[in-house]
């Protein structure tokens, strides 16, 4: 079970460092991305001082931050309203499998509605099996949708 004293709350200027550590394990694992400290602080500043971009959360004890989750806001035509994206979601290796990835992606969920999102889409790596699970746990769904990506900078 978590520590008694783990809690959910909103990201801060001060968090970055942390948050940039926990993304540098998120982007070793993953396919497309590689860690890069200086652009995931550029990314995080970004979404932390302009909150109608997104929102950033925190799953904090009294001594560390042990995971994060980050929605983005667009809008979706089809949906005819606010939708989000899920972009990062993280739990530090050695507090996994207590429940707190649950936490964080509830209260994501919760703030995208609070916001008024009618949707929420995420990606995972294909052959993240686990995460996959995770998910569909929480009624996520697969898409038919096949992402498509160009770099527009280096």
């Amino acid at each position: 079970m978590p520590h008694p004293e783990l809690r959910i709350r909103p990201a801060t200027p001060d968090d970055i460092p942390p948050l940039c550590d926990l993304l540098s394990l998120l982007f070793a694992q993953e396919a497309d991305f590689s860690p890069d400290p200086a652009r995931q602080e550029r990314g995080l500043r970004l979404i932390i001082e302009q909150p109608q971009t997104g929102r950033i959360y925190c799953a904090a004890d009294a001594d560390a931050i042990v995971g994060m989750v980050s929605i983005l806001f667009t809008v979706s035509t089809a949906e005819g309203g606010r939708a989000a994206t899920l972009e990062d979601m993280i739990v530090h290796p050695a507090r996994r499998r207590q429940g707190i990835g649950e936490r964080l992606l509830q209260e994501a969920i919760h703030r995208a509605r609070e916001a008024g999102c009618k949707r929420i889409t995420l990606l995972t790596d294909a052959a993240n099996t686990p995460a996959m699970r995770f998910y569909a746990r929480a009624g996520f769904l697969p898409s038919r949708m096949v992402p498509f990506r160009l770099a527009l900078s280096t």
